[in-house]
């Protein structure tokens, strides 16, 4: 899980009262994710960025009470601020974006792996960036 998705849903477990030993995302929806990504899609790590958990979280709410009331405290999040000692990838700034959390970050990216494949979406990604903060 990305370090955004881990903040966010800590917080929401916070807020929601939920013990630490109570799952707020089925084991078996993360692992059919997770397939999905590195099986068909060629990923290489399973890794969920912000909107992959956000999905997780909402099918896993069907089933599961307290992930149904931690889901309702995510509208608590919007003015939080989180600070990223790295370059967010476009899904965790996407999701941290519509959650209205304000995100700054360092100038530096979370992996050397910088193939053409990664520098599109970051420069986008910078772009996407700037035009939220005129608003």
């Amino acid at each position: 899980m990305h370090a955004t998705s881990s903040v966010v849903l800590n917080g929401i477990e916070v807020l929601a009262g939920a013990p630490d030993e109570i799952h707020l995302r089925a084991p078996n929806i993360l692992e059919s994710i997770g397939g999905m990504k590195k099986d068909i899609m060629g990923a290489k790590a399973m890794s969920l960025d912000m909107e992959e958990m956000l999905i997780s979280l909402s099918v896993s709410a069907a089933a599961s009470p307290a992930a149904h009331v931690a889901m309702g405290k995510l509208k608590k999040l919007a003015c939080c601020r989180v600070h990223l000692s790295h370059i967010p990838s476009p899904g965790d700034e996407a999701g941290l974006r519509r959650l209205g959390v304000h995100l700054t970050s360092e100038a530096s990216f979370s992996s050397n792996d910088l193939s053409p494949w990664r520098i599109a979406p970051l420069r986008s990604a910078r772009r996407q960036r700037k035009s939220y903060w005129k608003h």
